[in-house]
């Protein structure tokens, strides 16, 4: 039995090859452009392949006739959707090629195919065929921008101004640059020295790059104990909750006292006056308020203890 003949690659300007069909294979099938679909009033088009095996330079040649077309149709018409909606279909493989260049990061490959599409769908909007511009020169720019967009707007764990975000890129490459030159890390100033900026701007963005991607605190940490995690080491006991406890604990327990020792605490504690002070204000010497004191804080002492 003879062996069915492969496809041959055809490389598109995308940097992507699609596959053809050999010569002696039957013409491609209609895809979605089939036309059945096509209005009236575009019947006399060329018949549009399936956009997923037409080669480079067919979708090429397609283009510049639907580019051609749709200027003459007027937007919001069925004709002009059905030709724009081709032509989008007809040039994905840019899209496809401009995500593989800029890389799938922790998005979905699809979201970002989906971004790159409306900034396909820009391109064709804003396209002037009579210019002379070939269309994939003319659009991957704005396809690119498109994903560097969303890229930046959603992809920082903590949202920082673009001119901070433009300067992380800007760090990124100089540190990679001088390390490979200098055969070390740079230094802050060797980074400011290069980029033509201040140290304390670069500080700033050094500082600003720490919120591009956020780490849990129960991540290990870099020891040889894998239960050891960051916690660990930025937790810390904060000596004031148990102020807190004790001062909930007190409160019925100063309610419970007799009224002048209220007020002498308050006297003492609140108004912070002297043990003479408020022996005149009450009328008393200052060594029985002393007595009065030691007494009264001893009993809530006591008080605490035996309530823990």
């Amino acid at each position: 039995m003879a062996a069915t003949p492969r496809s041959n690659p055809v490389g598109t300007d995308a940097g992507t090859a699609t596959y053809a069909e050999p010569p002696t294979a039957e013409p491609p099938t209609a895809g979605p452009c089939d036309l059945e679909s096509v209005p009236s009033a575009l019947a006399d088009l060329p018949s549009l392949p399936d956009p997923a095996i037409v080669d480079a330079t067919h979708a090429r040649a397609l283009s510049k006739t639907l580019f051609t077309r749709l200027d003459s149709l007027e937007e919001g018409t069925p004709e002009y959707s059905y030709v724009r909606n081709s032509l989008v279909e007809l040039n994905l493989a840019l899209v496809r090629y401009a995500v593989g260049r800029m890389g799938v990061r922790s998005e979905s490959y699809e979201d970002v195919v989906q971004v790159g599409t409306i900034g396909l769908i820009k391109a064709i909007n804003r396209f002037d065929p009579g210019r002379g511009v070939e269309f994939p020169t003319f659009a991957m720019p704005t396809v690119i921008g498109e994903i560097k967009r969303y890229f930046r707007d959603s992809t920082w764990a903590v949202r920082v101004p673009r001119r901070l975000q433009e300067l992380r890129i800007d760090l990124t490459n100089a540190s990679a640059h001088l390390e490979q030159v200098q055969g070390h890390a740079p230094t802050v100033s060797e980074l400011a020295a290069h980029l033509g900026l201040s140290e304390d701007e670069v500080v700033e963005g050094l500082v600003a790059a720490n919120g591009y991607c956020a780490t849990s605190l129960e991540h290990p940490n870099d020891t040889t104990d894998p239960e050891e995690t960051l916690a660990g080491h930025i937790a810390f006991a904060d000596p004031g909750l148990e102020k807190v406890e004790d001062l909930q604990a007190l409160q019925p327990l100063v309610a419970a006292l007799p009224a002048r020792e209220r007020r002498i605490l308050a006297l003492r504690y609140g108004a912070e006056m002297t043990q003479s002070a408020i022996g005149e204000e009450l009328g008393i010497s200052q060594m029985h308020v002393s007595r009065i004191l030691s007494r009264t804080l001893g009993h809530l002492r006591a008080a605490l203890v035996q309530g823990r």
